[in-house]
């Protein structure tokens, strides 16, 4: 029985409140397979749908961003795909090649499923559902901000209609995207996207029914939207859109002899990509036997690991980019293009064709541990999402590169600001308390929020970038470990992390935990307040630990405020937040606040905050018998070293 393209709209509105919520969305939204009986599929509709789910991905690689098709006579199959219009023809690919993969998963022996990504939508049935309008029902979903003025509202609905023109009539696109000033500090983005199976006067049909429901669900919200299954118009108060140029592909060609020519094309494909998926699916395997066999160095199987991801459904299917598209966005690695340089490899600035700029992490052939902390990466950052965590889009495998594409931050890390004594005079009190609390949020995610417990490892000034707004996200998951349920800590007979940020029980006897991250965390308040690196203060003759220790115990802490702060500081605010700091960097783990007592902590002015015991003064001192730098610099000082300590047996 037919799928109709509204049934997965459910999914779509269950997943608004994460959409709206959430500055980094997962890829994957939802899928539906309503109204169809799960029985074992006829030999020969099996065989059209996998040749129609082999034709969608290869067809995305070279089209504009959507065709349909069927495939089979007597038992037919119907397949669709259509990438969001402002998604550029790589991304499109991606997100169209994991969705092909995804919907028999999530429909096992359905004749119908549709699957929504964030940049794409996926389906097929056994019935012909092309060009039709579907206006019942529609889903709406808001976030929780409110319009504040009638003014919003009526500007804001001519806005849609002005998009809705432009996408029917003056571009005939089926889709348009764009923003206007709401004021001179508030901006607001839309777009409005149909089907493009759709006539033009079919899709400004199913939009301006949309547009009449506005008033019924939305026009009060600031971030909406709504949808019908056939076309969806959104409105946001923070840019959800990739920019391009507004172009995108007009439906393709009715005419029966193109259509000829794409099938025997669709065929070539086919057969290419079954032989490139099978040496995949064979090299895969191999793998897979021999990780498993290897135990992990911090005292665990990766096979543990694995349960934990089935048990809670982590997934590391991230979308590949070519290695082609890597080499053009960064002029071939160019020395114009780096980022900076760490144990893992080096990190360039791309730009993609359609103008998103990216930054790409490529791993170094010489590099020890590059390609476990490669895998480490996809694990984590693939499947946590979080504001104050940096976004994982894609990676690249070609020719033996293992290569890692993230969203790029244009205001680079932390320490680029905070340890420079011109940049540093950018950083008031506002934006540092605002850094402090994100990142703390960031650390909670990761320690109670997330599916399972992820203990960081390695959190430093330089691990923390900083997006266009300065809003901290923190990055670099090559050190980081899960916990299972119940697990508290653990061992390793390997230390490595970074002199000055790590806790003492690690140092010492290579225990790790959450009260680990806190260590760090309290490290990094004190780098904050203080402006300073943790390591010897010349002028001081001890570590800043000690330091913010002495002051605090003498009642003369706001001796220890960076001098740039000026008059720009609330007392009683720095004053707390030393507190919190010498708090989490006390020596006994025992004794350090846990990360959701650390937020509430800094989010109270009126909670009586515990004493704080003694920090621990030596940690960073220990000599080891590996080091790399973790930034290149010419001056690298102790707490810029990554440390690599083996431990007695």
């Amino acid at each position: 029985m037919m799928v109709t393209q509204a049934c997965f709209g459910f999914f779509l509105l269950l997943s608004w409140g994460t959409l709206v919520r959430k500055a980094q969305t997962q890829i994957f939204v939802g899928s539906n397979c309503q109204n169809t009986s799960q029985e074992p599929l006829s030999s020969a509709y099996q065989a059209n749908l996998d040749k129609i789910l082999a034709w969608m991905p290869s067809d995305a690689a070279t089209s504009r961003g959507y065709n349909h098709t069927r495939i089979g006579i007597n038992t037919p199959v119907y397949g669709q795909y259509d990438c969001r219009g402002d998604v550029a023809e790589s991304f499109c690919h991606f997100c169209v090649s994991l969705a092909a993969r995804e919907a028999p998963k999530r429909c096992p022996n359905r004749v119908s499923a549709v699957v929504w990504y964030e940049y794409c939508m996926l389906r097929y049935s056994n019935e012909s559902f092309f060009g039709k309008i579907l206006t019942h029902p529609t889903w709406h979903g808001f976030g929780p901000k409110n319009v504040s003025n009638m003014e919003e509202v009526r500007r804001g609905e001519g806005f849609v209609k002005s998009m809705i023109s432009k996408a029917t009539k003056e571009t005939n696109q089926l889709y348009y995207l764009g923003g206007f000033n709401l004021s001179s500090t508030q901006k607001r983005y839309g777009m409005v996207h149909c089907g493009r199976d759709l006539s033009n006067e079919g899709c400004r049909q199913c939009l301006e029914f949309l547009l009449a429901q506005i008033h019924k669900c939305c026009e009060q919200k600031i971030g909406w939207f709504i949808w019908s299954g056939t076309c969806m118009i959104r409105y946001d108060d923070q840019m959800f859109y990739r920019l391009s140029n507004q172009t995108s592909s007009l439906s393709p060609s009715n005419d029966e002899k193109d259509k000829q020519r794409a099938y025997r094309r669709s065929k070539i494909l086919i057969i290419s990509s079954s032989i490139m998926g099978s040496v995949l699916i064979l090299c895969l395997s191999v793998y897979c036997i021999w990780y498993r066999r290897r135990v992990r160095k911090d005292g665990f199987r990766l096979s543990s690991f694995h349960k934990i991801q089935t048990e809670d459904s982590w997934t590391t299917d991230l979308p590949i980019i070519p290695l082609t598209t890597i080499l053009q966005s960064t002029d071939n690695f160019s020395e114009a293009c780096k980022l900076g340089e760490g144990g893992f490899g080096t990190v360039y600035k791309g730009v993609l064709a359609d103008g998103t700029q990216i930054a790409v992490k490529r791993l170094s052939k010489f590099s020890g541990q590059g390609s476990e902390e490669f895998n480490n990466e996809v694990l984590f950052i693939a499947n946590l999402q979080h504001r104050n965590l940096v976004r994982l889009l894609a990676c690249c495998l070609d020719e033996n590169e293992n290569i890692l594409v993230y969203e790029y931050l244009p205001n680079k890390s932390l320490d680029f600001h905070l340890f420079d004594d011109e940049k540093r005079k950018q950083f008031d009190w506002k934006l540092r308390l605002r850094i402090i609390n994100g990142i703390a949020r960031g650390i909670l995610y990761l320690h109670e929020d997330s599916r399972v417990t992820v203990i960081h490892r390695d959190l430093k000034a330089s691990n923390v970038l900083l997006d266009h707004d300065m809003n901290p996200k923190i990055s670099d998951f090559g050190l980081a470990r899960a916990f299972e349920i119940g697990q508290k800590q653990a061992n390793t007979k390997r230390v490595m992390g970074t002199y000055g940020y790590m806790a003492p029980e690690y140092v010492m006897q290579g225990v790790f935990s959450v009260k680990s991250d806190v260590f760090s965390f309290g490290v990094l308040v004190l780098e904050i307040i203080y402006g300073r690196k943790n390591s010897g203060l010349s002028e001081h003759g001890q570590t800043l630990l000690l330091y913010a220790w002495r002051t605090w115990s003498a009642g003369k802490c706001l001796e220890m405020i960076d001098p740039m702060l000026e008059n720009s500081f609330i007392g009683s605010e720095v004053e707390r937040c030393i507190h919190i700091g010498l708090l989490c960097v006390q020596e006994d783990a025992k004794d350090r606040p846990t990360m959701s007592h650390v937020v509430l902590m800094l989010a109270s002015d009126t909670m009586v905050l515990p004493k704080p015991k003694h920090p621990a003064f030596s940690v960073g001192i220990i000599a080891s018998e590996e080091v790399y730098t973790s930034k290149s610099s010419k001056d690298v000082s102790k707490n810029d070293l990554t440390v690599s300590i083996s431990l007695p047996r």
